[in-house]
């Protein structure tokens, strides 16, 4: 990673014109020349001219967008630049998110409404007695969650307000490492879902704020953030270690809370007659005798 790169992550006032430029840089380094009629080179990616010549845009103009000395291009461009860099449907939206926060410098940070789950939506939760299932929202933050899951992971909403996001979890919590099988896979997603919301969400300091601490003390979040993957997980498979019941393999559903902006409710089953079923039934037994496993805020470690 480069010094430049270094500052730009440690900084809580990054221009948003910085943050399109440094995405556009990382995503044409990402481009196979040889598709493009290009040779094998040292080093990765195409170059300014060859992204501009296939957005149909001077390299002189491109320069600026990646320079970060443009004030925000049009639709048309961005899709363009889009096609050119060979980005997804995800990738395309957060490049359009990156581009339209361009203008927000002039009014600097602007700290996002609290957010507050329905107390019908609590009810739900804590009705899902077999079921773990939490309500996550910006930053990765856990707004509300049922004792299924808080066994499960961790009570993540009794926590103090700055550590309930599900990323500073992962990376500054031993315990998530021990919990997950696979936590380099997920806690590498979550940097790429907390880009998204870093796109959505320009100067949100309480986003720089969480940045800037995970950038301090993790080396894995350092690099993962500068390169500036993007994920959005809507369904999928999680691996866990239990200190208590063992090994649990859940499936996950994402499903958008209507009439709110920014809320998702997670929700984890098992498959019938697996090992995991079992595993599950036994944790959702101890939660239902209060008798279940929590983790301690301040040790992270497993008390009964």
């Amino acid at each position: 990673m480069t010094a430049g790169s270094d500052r730009r992550a440690d900084a809580e006032d990054v221009e948003p014109g910085a943050r399109l430029g440094d995405f556009l840089r990382a995503r044409r380094a990402l481009v196979d020349p040889p598709r493009h009629g290009g040779g094998r080179r040292r080093v990765p990616g195409l170059r300014r001219e060859e992204v501009a010549a296939l957005a149909r845009v001077s390299t002189d103009y491109y320069t600026r967008l990646e320079q970060g000395r443009h004030r925000r291009p049009s639709d048309s461009v961005l899709a363009a630049l889009a096609g050119a860099l060979e980005l997804d449907d995800l990738a395309t939206r957060h490049l359009f998110d990156l581009a339209r926060s361009v203008p927000v410098s002039a009014r600097g940070a602007v700290p996002e409404p609290v957010q507050r789950v329905r107390p019908s939506l609590h009810l739900l939760l804590e009705s899902f007695t077999e079921h773990p299932a939490f309500i996550r929202g910006r930053r990765t933050e856990v707004l509300a969650m049922n004792r299924l899951a808080a066994a499960l992971l961790a009570d993540l909403p009794a926590r103090p307000a700055r550590e309930r996001a599900l990323v500073r979890w992962a990376f500054l919590d031993p315990q998530a490492r021990q919990r997950y099988v696979d936590w380099e896979a997920v806690a590498s997603s979550m940097v790429g879902t907390l880009r998204l919301d870093a796109g959505r969400h320009p100067g949100d300091p309480l986003l720089d704020r969480l940045v800037a601490e995970l950038t301090a003390g993790s080396a894995e979040f350092r690099d993962w953030w500068a390169d500036h993957r993007i994920a959005e997980r809507r369904d999928g498979t999680k691996r866990l270690n239990h200190p208590v019941v063992g090994r649990v393999d859940v499936r996950y559903e994402a499903l958008e809370v209507t009439g709110v902006e920014d809320q998702t409710m997670f929700v984890y089953t098992t498959d019938p007659g697996s090992d995991s079923r079992a595993a599950l039934h036994r944790l959702a037994g101890l939660v239902a005798a209060d008798r279940a496993p929590v983790v301690s805020p301040r040790a992270g470690q497993a008390e009964t």
